[in-house]
């Protein structure tokens, strides 16, 4: 055992070391990450198999036959990508697993990293499966393990939830030494009725199945303790908290306490799930407390449920919440919620300004646009979109530009101002053909990520292919998984695969759909994109750009540098066009002319290529 400061994603990953998990997959997405992540980084683990996979999708199936062999299987996915999962999720959890199944999901109340605000909880509510919110991170670690035991003994697949502040949290844990997943052969037995859908008997069996393990799961939590439950002053104020909330409580008393309230001793419900519901420690909490305040983030889920165990003992007790519009079901939660919840409670004024208190400050920063890094390719492929436009004489609003998740969406934002729109993982290319074929007048874009692609973008690419759909596709072929902290996908060169992967090449992949207009270009060479784009716009039917260039920070990362780049001071007349239309970090403004940091540039050259003076030199290296 080792003491070390870990954080809740890699307490995830340690936890399914130590619980002996022989498959570990998933798809990465922020705030889930590190999960898979921090062990990538580490050498090879013996006997454990662990995958980046090309969506969670995938991921969920490859981790579910694992757990239907017999052996223990992790699966880690960001919220939206459970969307993605859920497909699947659905009818493993109606046929069970063998062996221990953990699907670890981290949400983001606040929407720190972009995407939907979702509540993953309601996926476990239509599955009828346990899922564990773990409040900090040594309870992730202890959480991950039991989830593993937990599903062996219900022989269900279980969620670990968690949300972003215990996700990128660090703290000091102990950590186990790591357990040899089992050596034994897998075990696979032929059984159509526990893995098949082929008949309504067949399906609502497997259905029953799962509420009952469900149920199963339910006693086994009460039984082992694991939601707290302490009963304070009779007919006082009790408080309910699940998952991050937890911690906020004591902090939340005090504010309350230092705002008039008279400090009593609350009964407290400190819940390790959602679902399945506490219900008998929620019983004991009617039937003792005369107010209960529900402190849950996002969908008031625990707090219906008081609601209906309410009505159905006839308990006269008042519920605060967000059903009674106290708390808000938007963003994340800290003591201050917990507070205003208290307050309700005891009907006493609350200074809603100090919930806001910080906003005065950030309303008078100094507003930076979120932009691609220094050296982006991206930036040449929105310059050179831009570009075309304006050679074809077209106004910006005359051309629709879809767009897809990750770096690639950056071109929304100033000073592109390009894409339009997003959805989710690889909607860009459906969305252009659906206003195509809505008889939109315009020339039409799609802009999508290479490892978007590979995840769900080539569905969509088989559908214009077939229908010939008078679209122009741009692939912005980067080869790495970028906005999500550049992990290896498909596509990324051979080079930098693991041990035994191989690179499926983007270029050669695009080529065998069937795609006629077919074009690879360098979004460094501005010129030579634009005029890809230019030739575009001029052909009806399916067109596919691929426009190929490394990461910038991986590139760097390995010293990597394309040309070195001066100002001359006699051209500049310093109009900052450089500036204003590539909007990289590496330009600094001056009082007589631009500079450039030499540590941040690349040398891609783009900011050359649109000087009006010529007075920024590219010198190869």
């Amino acid at each position: 055992m080792k003491r070390m400061m870990i954080s809740g994603n890699e307490a995830v990953a340690y936890a399914a070391l130590h619980a002996g998990a022989k498959v570990i997959s998933g798809y990465p997405g922020t705030p889930s990450s590190e999960v898979i992540g921090s062990l990538m980084k580490k050498p090879p683990f013996e006997g454990t198999h662990i995958e980046w996979s090309t969506n969670e999708k995938v991921a969920i199936e490859v981790a579910a036959t694992c757990a239907w062999a017999g052996k223990r299987a992790l699966c880690t996915m960001k919220m939206s990508g459970l969307n993605v999962a859920y497909d699947s999720m659905i009818g493993i959890a109606h046929s069970g697993v063998i062996g221990g199944l953990v699907v670890y999901v981290a949400d983001d109340p606040g929407t720190t990293s972009g995407m939907c605000e979702q509540d993953s909880r309601g996926f476990a509510l239509m599955s009828d499966m346990v899922m564990l919110e773990p409040g900090s991170v040594a309870e992730t670690y202890d959480m991950v393990k039991y989830a593993f035991d937990l599903s062996e003994k219900i022989q269900e697949p279980v969620f670990v939830r968690s949300v972003t502040v215990v996700a990128q949290s660090h703290a000091v844990v102990d950590v186990e030494d790591r357990t040899m997943p089992d050596p034994s052969v897998p075990v696979v037995k032929k059984d159509v009725n526990k893995y098949a859908k082929a008949g309504a008997a067949m399906c609502m069996a497997q259905h029953q199945n799962c509420i009952d393990n469900l149920k199963k799961g339910a006693e086994i939590i009460e039984k082992d303790g694991l939601n707290k439950l302490h009963l304070g002053k009779k007919g006082g104020i009790g408080i309910i908290s699940v998952s991050s909330v937890k911690p906020y409580v004591e902090e939340g008393l005090n504010i309350a306490e230092s705002m008039g309230w008279k400090r009593e001793d609350v009964s407290t419900l400190e819940a390790i799930c959602t679902i399945p519901f506490p219900d008998n420690e929620i019983r004991k909490l009617l039937e003792h407390c005369g107010t209960i305040v529900v402190a849950e983030e996002l969908e008031p889920y625990m707090e219906r449920q008081v609601c209906i165990l309410a009505f159905q003992t006839g308990a006269k007790v008042r519920v605060v919440g967000k059903l009674d519009g106290t708390l808000s079901r938007i963003g994340a939660y800290n003591a201050l919620n917990v507070a205003k919840g208290v307050m309700a409670a005891a009907n006493l004024p609350f200074d809603e300004s100090i919930m806001t208190a910080g906003d005065d400050v950030a309303a008078k920063s100094l507003p930076r646009p979120i932009t691609t890094c220094a050296g982006c390719p991206h930036r040449g492929t929105y310059l050179a979109i831009n570009k075309a436009i304006r050679n074809a004489k077209l106004k910006k609003d005359e051309v629709i530009v879809t767009g897809d998740i990750g770096c690639t969406i950056l071109g929304m934002n100033p000073p592109f101002n390009t894409v339009w729109m997003e959805i989710s993982m690889g909607a860009s290319i459906p969305c252009a053909h659906g206003f195509y074929f809505a008889g939109v007048d315009k020339p039409i874009f799609a802009t999508i990520g290479d490892s978007t692609f590979i995840h769900n973008g080539m569905p969509g690419l088989v559908n214009a292919v077939q229908h010939n759909t008078n679209i122009t596709v741009i692939i912005m072929d980067n080869g790495w998984t970028a906005m999500t902290g550049m992990q290896v996908n498909p596509n990324t060169a051979s080079e930098f695969q693991r041990e035994g992967d191989v690179n499926v090449d983007l270029v050669e992949l695009v080529q065998h759909m069937g795609v006629k207009h077919f074009y690879v270009t360098d979004p460094y060479d501005l010129d030579g994109m634009t005029a890809v784009l230019d030739e575009c716009l001029t052909i009806k039917g399916l067109k596919v750009v691929i426009a190929r260039r490394e990461c910038a920070i991986q590139a760097g990362r390995r010293k990597v540098k394309y040309a070195k780049m001066h100002v001359d001071e006699n051209l500049c007349i310093n109009c900052n066009v450089c500036i204003n239309t590539t909007g990289c970090s590496a330009l600094i403004p001056g009082e007589k002319n631009v500079h450039i940091d030499p540590n941040a540039c690349n040398g891609c050259s783009l900011c050359s290529q649109v000087c009006p003076k010529k007075a920024i030199i590219k010198e190869e290296i």
